[in-house]
């Protein structure tokens, strides 16, 4: 068996990344997260986001529990390490905005940074 790439280490952590996003997003718009939410957010069926969550559950960023409204339904945490991973993440998107918008004016980076969080929005209704 061929050792792995980097490339294929930075496509997990980029999955990661992802179902993380997506778990967060979940939880901001309700109180629990579910497979059925990553799958929806990423665009994927069941099964595909099923697999992304048991990954990234072994890696640490997330933990399943027991719904605390229905104990046959398993929900998705945010782990420390998975908290982690969002801000770190969150921060590389920030520093990436910086430099492609750093010869705008200020104004000019304010109203597409606006724009942006209204598109973003807007895609996950």
């Amino acid at each position: 068996m061929a050792a792995p790439r980097e490339s294929d280490g930075e496509s997990r952590r980029v999955q990661h990344i992802q179902v993380v996003e997506a778990v967060a997003a979940a939880l901001r718009s309700d109180a629990e997260a579910t497979v059925t939410d990553v799958a929806e957010q990423l665009g994927l069926d069941h099964s595909g986001a099923s697999r992304m969550v048991r990954d990234a559950v072994a890696a640490g960023y997330l933990s399943r529990d027991a719904s605390t409204h229905d104990r046959r339904r398993v929900v998705l945490q945010l782990t420390g390490s998975g908290q982690e991973l969002l801000a770190a993440s969150h921060d590389w998107q920030r520093q990436c905005f910086a430099q492609l918008t750093a010869t705008w004016s200020e104004g000019d980076r304010h109203r597409f940074a606006v724009y942006l969080h209204r598109l973003a929005g807007e895609m996950i209704r």
